[in-house]
């Protein structure tokens, strides 16, 4: 059954949670995803099985959460996911961040680090608002998103996503890959060689920017940026499995 925590934002978090021995695993998902997709959903079950705690929600905009998706920002999400984490979840956690997850999972790293064992990232895209939006767009895009507030994207996963200038302007403040990111705790980042959404360039940016002694990237050849056929599902619960025997 889904509950509902209040945050202080004043923002109402759509979340399932069950108990279990820690360290825990909570889930984050991408931009426009929700708590019930496959990853999120395979995961919990695995957890289950395995007796540990665990974690799904969703950000605010998002599924069931309260607001409208376009008020939101990295920010925002980045907030709700550390106020989820605090109220949600005792003693350490394992985030798993899946595309935008990614980015907020370092994000957290570098707020609440004390309260991580570890991360597994999925697709992971830091800072992709500045680099993989703005940085693309054509002049006309960045004019209308400055000029009138927003600009509509076209999306392979359904109607066109918008994409506010309070984003583009948020993501500015949200940036990781500007200054160092050291991350005492084991760390799996989970990359498809086949994504057209984040390319694995970036997966090799972060890698590189990352400082600490248990990091590593592993590519999955032909995955796309979905990462949820069972090949792909079982490389992330190995993963998690992994980070938890270091942790």
């Amino acid at each position: 059954m889904v509950q509902y925590l209040e945050t202080g934002a004043g923002r109402r978090l759509a979340y399932h949670r069950h108990d279990g021995q820690g360290p825990g695993v909570v889930f984050l998902g991408g931009l426009r995803s929700d708590m019930t997709g496959t990853k999120a959903v395979y995961l919990e079950d695995w957890a289950r099985v395995q007796g540990r705690a665990f974690l799904r929600f969703d950000y605010s905009g998002h599924g069931q959460s309260s607001g409208d998706f376009t008020d939101g920002c990295i920010g925002d999400w980045a907030e709700d996911a550390a106020a989820a984490i605090t109220a949600l979840t005792e003693g350490p956690q394992v985030l798993v961040g899946s595309s935008m997850g990614g980015w907020i999972s370092l994000l957290i790293a570098k707020r609440m680090q004390e309260r991580l064992a570890g991360l597994v990232t999925i697709a992971a895209a830091p800072d992709f608002t500045e680099d993989g939006m703005w940085a693309e767009w054509s002049d006309a895009q960045r004019q209308a998103c400055m000029a009138e507030g927003r600009v509509a994207l076209a999306s392979d996963y359904g109607a066109p996503m918008i994409i506010t200038r309070r984003m583009i302007e948020d993501g500015r403040d949200q940036l990781v890959l500007r200054a160092p990111l050291r991350l005492d705790m084991p760390v799996r980042m989970l990359q498809g060689t086949a994504d057209a959404d984040v390319p694995v360039a970036v997966a090799l940016r972060l890698l590189d920017h990352l400082e600490g002694g248990d990091i590593r990237l592993e590519l999955v050849k032909g995955a796309d940026h979905r990462f949820s056929d069972p090949g792909c599902l079982a490389t992330i619960t190995r993963a998690v499995a992994e980070v938890l025997a270091n942790a």
